[in-house]
């Protein structure tokens, strides 16, 4: 993690979600002053006096605004992910993570921030057949989106893959996430798990 200024302060969406309150658990632990909902985070150390809770998410356009001014960097963790089979995908998955995206990013521009790191997923690189099979996966290897037109799952990816952007943001691809959870209630990864097991 980089050197902050003093009173730097970084806006996580999705803050209350499985990978977005691991990724605030540290940003308070180093000092970062951290906008993000849920009010369970206010148990994490520092957040009595680091956590600013924002009533919004990132469907609401004004009250990302709000969230994110003051912020030198965003991490955008926030995006629809079911638990189970979903029965409209276009309006269950896609319109709340494209819109969402696109407010966030919006949001960011009018704030002035310096950094957006967008965790999005494995799903927006591994489809995509024309790649070699013997070279990693980098920023040139995106997923073919004509090809995410079937299955629940390809419309999720498709959801992912949509949203890329030509403003200088970084995306982080994990694949599935798994590991002690924060909230109290199961998430998309912890299904997974528990499948397996």
């Amino acid at each position: 993690m980089e050197e902050k200024s003093e009173e730097e302060r970084i806006c996580a969406t999705g803050a209350g979600g499985y990978v977005g309150s691991l990724a605030v658990k540290p940003l308070l632990s180093k000092g970062y002053k951290v906008h993000g909902t849920n009010a369970y985070l206010k148990e994490l150390e520092n957040a009595q006096e680091s956590l600013h809770l924002f009533a919004t998410d990132s469907l609401n356009y004004e009250g990302l605004c709000a969230a994110i001014t003051g912020c030198t960097g965003v991490l955008h963790v926030a995006s629809p992910v079911p638990v189970g089979k979903v029965q409209n995908p276009e309006v269950e998955l896609m319109e709340p993570a494209i819109t969402g995206m696109i407010n966030v990013l919006n949001a960011c521009l009018k704030a002035n921030v310096k950094k957006v790191v967008d965790v999005s997923s494995i799903g927006a690189v591994v489809v995509n057949p024309d790649w070699p099979k013997d070279q990693v996966m980098d920023e040139r290897c995106w997923t073919d989106t004509e090809r995410c037109t079937k299955g629940q799952s390809s419309i999720h990816i498709l959801s992912i893959c949509i949203l890329r952007t030509k403003l200088d943001i970084l995306t982080v691809c994990p694949s599935l996430v798994v590991g002690p959870m924060l909230q109290s209630t199961w998430n998309a990864s912890s299904f997974y798990l528990l499948q397996f097991l």
